[in-house]
């Protein structure tokens, strides 16, 4: 595999806390803007944002009609969101809407481009017979105003239509430059509605883009939403970026670098696009991982030809190793509370997943399923871990915290280094093509069916899905 089959030598035991590596970096990314949530009516601001009614429909969420037509405007106003103003600005909520239910496997449901339009009116007085007569059970409605201070309202409202009764609203208030946001967060409110999961369409990625022939690529770090819009590079490639992972608050990007040959882990500040130095090794270096709390930061280093896994305070200072087993241990992931991390190691002879407490004691193993098993990964629910099985093919594979319950949920020829979605139902992952090498992102949810290729402007590998946004 690619970062799980490296043979470290060496030792490094100063870390290095200066001034980061600035020209390696590309353009800014403008800050997370923030989205102010209001209850809203078409219109007017209401007290009452909770639930109205219940769910009617019984049977499979794929069979459920649900329409979405053009989120409604009171009038045509100009925006930076959209040259053509507001009401096309609804026409573009609605299609991402229907784009993120559709694209997660559970949904069916009918856009703005095959139904009629709504009126402003309409948005808290649904036409029912017009709706029912094509077949749906549910309904979304939603609208779009420019403000006087620049920014939209976005209004979002779902229609149980069988009971003619409102389930859920909600509204936003954001920069027209974060209109995608609101919708996002509109498939959100619907997601959690009708499955009663969490949401994670309004969230964003991290990867590797890479460029350039196989025996010398070119690998930078990219960011981009959940659904592959807003895609920006953050690095210009002159050095190598490996293995990005977003801290817990959203604000920071955790990644290794090789800027003239020797790592370094960097902690990358979204807001403002500086970064900083937070170890720097002549030695092999590899993977390093937030705690849950983002304090410290988990990595991996050789010492005279065996690689432990240390932990080191996200300021940068002294580090400590966790474990002392010989062989390569890599590849820590913590535990949702912070209170275990899962690893691979191949103390054993061969690659297989163990698990350790947070200061390194407890060591166990628990991969017993024939096969190799690398790259684990803890889900955010704390229900189960992902890695790739590794017998014949590398599949993405999960298993519950014992280490039973194995399942794949792909079956490809090389599929690797999973990461979960923030609501811990979705593994996103890359796969390489036979023969070609190519690279690119997928995802799969839980049940293996339903898989999806996520859109990037190059190869892409090394995915790290981050939380909802804040």
């Amino acid at each position: 595999m690619k970062h799980t089959l490296l043979a470290f030598t060496a030792l490094i035991v100063a870390p290095l806390a200066s001034t980061a590596y600035a020209q390696d970096l590309g353009e800014a990314p403008p800050p997370v803007q923030d989205v102010e949530q209001t209850q809203v009516e078409a219109g007017d601001d209401v007290d009452d944002g909770g639930l109205t009614g219940s769910v009617s429909f019984e049977g499979n969420l794929d069979d459920l009609g649900i329409a979405i037509p053009a989120f409604a405007t009171d009038r045509n106003v100009p925006t930076t969101a959209n040259a053509n103003g507001t009401a096309a600005l609804g026409e573009e909520l609605a299609r991402v809407i229907t784009a993120d239910l559709r694209n997660n496997g559970l949904f069916e449901p009918t856009g703005p481009d095959a139904l009629p339009k709504p009126t402003f009116a309409n948005i808290t007085s649904p036409a029912w017979t017009n709706w029912t007569s094509r077949g749906a059970e549910m309904l979304v409605h939603g609208y779009v105003q420019a403000r006087g201070d620049g920014r939209l309202t976005v209004g979002c409202y779902l229609y149980d239509l069988e009971l003619k009764n409102q389930l859920v609203r909600e509204g936003w208030v954001v920069q027209p430059s974060e209109w995608r946001r609101a919708a996002h967060k509109c498939a959100d409110l619907i997601y959690s509605r009708l499955t009663g999961e969490s949401p994670f369409f309004d969230s964003r990625i991290a990867y590797i883009a890479e460029t350039g022939p196989k025996g010398n690529r070119t690998k930078r770090l990219a960011i981009m939403d959940s659904d592959g819009a807003n895609h920006r590079f953050i690095t210009t490639g002159r050095s190598t970026a490996l293995t990005p992972r977003y801290s817990p608050d959203y604000s920071q990007l955790l990644y290794l670098s090789y800027v003239d040959g020797n790592p370094r882990i960097y902690v990358y500040d979204i807001g403002t696009g500086k970064q900083r130095l937070v170890v720097e090794n002549k030695n092999p270096t590899i993977a390093p991982r937030w705690s849950p709390d983002g304090r410290n930061i988990l990595f991996s280093m050789a010492v005279s030809g065996n690689t432990d896994i240390y932990r080191v305070s996200a300021n940068g200072g002294r580090v400590e190793r966790l474990t002392d087993a010989p062989g390569i241990d890599i590849a820590g992931s913590y535990s949702p509370d912070g209170s275990k991390i899962v690893f691979e190691s191949d103390r054993s002879g061969s690659q297989q997943i163990y698990m350790m407490n947070a200061d390194g004691s407890g060591q166990r193993r628990l991969s017993f399923f024939g096969g190799r098993a690398a790259t684990p990964e803890w889900s955010p629910r704390g229900d189960q871990i992902a890695f790739t099985h590794i017998s014949g093919n590398f599949r993405v594979a999960v298993m519950n915290p014992q280490g039973r319950g194995l399942r794949h949920l792909t079956n490809s020829w090389q599929d690797e280094a999973p990461t979960w979605a923030p609501n811990g139902r979705i593994v996103q992952f890359f796969r390489t093509t036979r023969n070609s090498g190519d690279t690119a992102l997928w995802q799969v949810d839980l049940t293996g069916e339903n898989e999806r290729r996520l859109p990037t402007p190059v190869d892409a590998s090394d995915p790290a899905w981050g939380p909802i946004l804040p």
